[in-house]
């Protein structure tokens, strides 16, 4: 199992806190679960998943406000359907419009959120059990899914933007060696609580098919969030530490 370090950098970021619900605020620090996102934008797939080790806060925590313009719905998945449903019976008599009017659902909020972020994040991947038939006949499936995302980095690849929390708020990635401790503000020396925050938000099968028939893999679409209570010290949350404390 390789370890990996990179270096996230970007103009400005927003890690929302669930509990604001009109106005955008960010927590102080990235989530794991936003980070886990971050790396699945440069590579991946079902047979691995991203275990957030550290995260390392370099620059002081910043914050600013800005006002957005935001849409206040979305695309009903009902409407969805039912269109597919009249397009398959005739196509030129189509009546549902699911489509969502920018015009009409257009509504500006005020936002909080970081500026001049810097992050240092250290994780591994694990397996989760999911392999196609070609990779049960690798030996060692693991060590090529390390390749590829080093591979990716190394080129600046990725197949979706990665993100600071929101999709407005593009990410920087480099993978480094090690970390230059050295750099990190003095305002985040010492110990600092941040608080209930945030894990992630994790599917309530665990990633294990119902009844746990690996023949026949079906997956549950139940979610539920998962909060812990991680301090800063001199910059460094040591996310492995709280893996098994989470409080709910």
């Amino acid at each position: 199992m390789k370890t990996f370090k990179i270096l996230i950098s970007g103009d400005k970021a927003c890690f929302t806190r669930p509990e604001m619900k009109a106005e955008r605020v960010s927590y102080d620090v990235p989530t794991p679960g936003a980070i886990e996102g971050l790396l699945k934008s440069v590579y991946w797939k079902p047979a691995i998943r991203y275990m957030i080790d550290k995260i390392i806060i370099f620059n002081p925590i910043e914050f600013m406000s800005v006002r957005r313009n935001e849409v206040k719905s979305k695309i009903a998945y009902n409407k969805m359907k039912k269109q597919m449903l009249e397009s398959k019976v005739d196509m030129d008599n189509i009546v549902t419009d699911p489509r969502v009017y920018v015009d009409k659902e257009r509504t500006q909020r005020a936002s909080l959120i970081l500026k001049n972020v810097k992050y240092g994040i250290e994780f591994h991947m694990e397996q989760t059990g999911i392999q196609c038939e070609r990779e049960k006949k690798e030996c060692n499936p693991q060590v090529k899914h390390e390749q590829e995302f080093q591979r990716r980095c190394e080129k600046g690849q990725w197949f979706r933007m990665p993100c600071l929390g929101c999709s407005e708020f593009p990410a920087d990635i480099k993978l480094v060696e090690d970390f230059e401790l050295s750099e990190v503000s003095k305002e985040n020396m010492g110990e600092h609580d941040l608080g209930f925050m945030l894990y992630k938000v994790v599917f309530k099968d665990k990633g294990h098919p119902i009844k746990n028939d690996w023949n026949n893999k079906m997956f549950s679409d139940e979610a539920e969030s998962v909060f812990y209570r991680p301090k800063m010290i001199d910059g460094i949350i040591d996310v492995q530490q709280y893996r098994g404390t989470k409080v709910c």
